[in-house]
């Protein structure tokens, strides 16, 4: 919605206006008799490059120049540009995340791809691409590791855990922090770009549509906005020979037409946008930060094939989220649920758990005493054989 559909827009609204401005005729303007020919086209010219001004006919026209130039309106021949400057303000979160994420150290790309084609795919190169996306998990879980632990890293281990936003590869939540990072410059791009339109146009845009909604409420007529008003005056100087001849006259904006139409819509598609964006960061804040929810997660996956027999398994499964797939590792089972189906991923966390326990089996057998916090160490029982009848 961000940075596709709303990009898309906001470039399709630059090349409207940009098009009325340069083929059409932006202004036109009520000239004094004596102007003819050429002299209407400069009177024209000169309004629209310079800035001109808004007087409701209810007022009389101010005398002072500094007044005057109070009231000049001069966004309107920048809007094109404007708006193609939001466009690039709402593509850039997406262009951070697909700059930053690769060093995390895995391809979510092609991690993504391969599941997607498992799902079409025979059941035997189903259950070999399965099995390298596994191995190829599974080396990145590795490498990605604390092995020379100190009190630095420690103490590292201990915050990253309470904070997953602080990005850090060897404590598993690079890739998680960052993403909750790229979602946080979402939210505050889109209620960012309210202040930007405020400073703009020079006027109180946080509350344009509410204002909008309520002559529609009351049934007021459309009546010209002063934001966007279609006629203004425009104040310019001509030098005759030694005399400089002052004129004021009246243009009608006919762009402005579009411009309201244009921002009307901008508002309450913003608006949109931005609640959204704040639900959007609240759900996956809520689903990275709380660490329940990973092994919520991998659970639910391991009930579906009936790997979850006893107790044993159960606590066995808490390290196996916790300590060996990490916040990271069940972020990208996460974004390839997202991008493939439940069956993709509950074949891999299958494949992925058998792994852990050869890993684990292999441990108990070589174990020399010297674990560390973030590393498989062994399950604090150990597995009772099942009674045979």
């Amino acid at each position: 919605m961000s940075h596709v559909w709303t990009t898309v827009v906001l470039i399709l609204f630059a090349v409207v206006v940009s098009t009325s401005q340069f083929v059409g005729d932006p202004i036109k303007c009520w000239h004094p008799a004596e102007f003819k020919g050429w002299y209407e086209k400069y009177a024209e010219y000169y309004c629209w490059i310079s800035n001109t001004y808004y007087v409701s006919f209810s007022e009389t026209l101010p005398t002072d120049i500094g007044e005057r130039k109070e009231r000049e309106i001069s966004y309107y021949q920048w809007v094109p540009l404007i708006l193609a400057f939001q466009a690039l303000c709402f593509k850039l979160p997406n262009v951070f995340w697909k700059l930053l994420h690769p060093y995390s150290g895995i391809n979510l790309n092609k991690i993504v791809n391969m599941s997607e084609k498992t799902q079409l795919a025979s059941p035997s190169t189903r259950k070999e691409v399965i099995e390298h996306l596994a191995a190829h998990i599974d080396k990145w879980l590795d490498c990605e590791r604390n092995y020379n632990w100190n009190r630095y890293t420690a103490m590292r281990e201990r915050v990253s855990r309470v904070c997953c936003i602080i990005c850090s590869k060897r404590s598993g939540t690079f890739l998680s922090g960052l993403f909750l990072f790229i979602k946080i410059l979402y939210v505050g791009n889109v209620i960012g770009q309210f202040f930007l339109l405020n400073a703009f146009m020079a006027t109180d845009y946080n509350v344009y549509g509410f204002e909008v909604l309520k002559g529609l409420h009351s049934n007021n007529p459309w009546r010209e906005s002063p934001r966007f008003p279609r006629v203004t005056f425009c104040d310019f100087e001509i030098r005759q020979l030694q005399n400089v001849l002052r004129y004021t006259i009246q243009c009608v904006l006919p762009i402005n037409l579009f411009n309201e139409k244009i921002f009307i819509f901008l508002w309450f598609w913003f608006f949109l946008i931005a609640t959204l964006s704040v639900y959007n960061l609240l759900n996956w804040g809520y689903v990275i930060v709380m660490k329940r929810n990973r092994v919520s997660y991998v659970k639910k996956y391991l009930k579906i094939t009936d790997q979850l027999q006893n107790g044993f398994d159960r606590k066995l499964c808490q390290r196996f989220a916790d300590n060996y797939l990490r916040e990271d590792g069940v972020f990208v089972l996460r974004v390839i649920t997202r991008n493939s189906t439940d069956l993709v991923t509950t074949d891999l966390v299958s494949q992925m758990w058998r792994n852990f326990q050869e890993k684990q089996n292999k441990h108990l057998s070589n174990n020399d005493g010297t674990l560390r916090p973030n590393e498989m160490a062994p399950p604090m029982e150990e597995k009772q054989p099942l009674p045979v009848d």
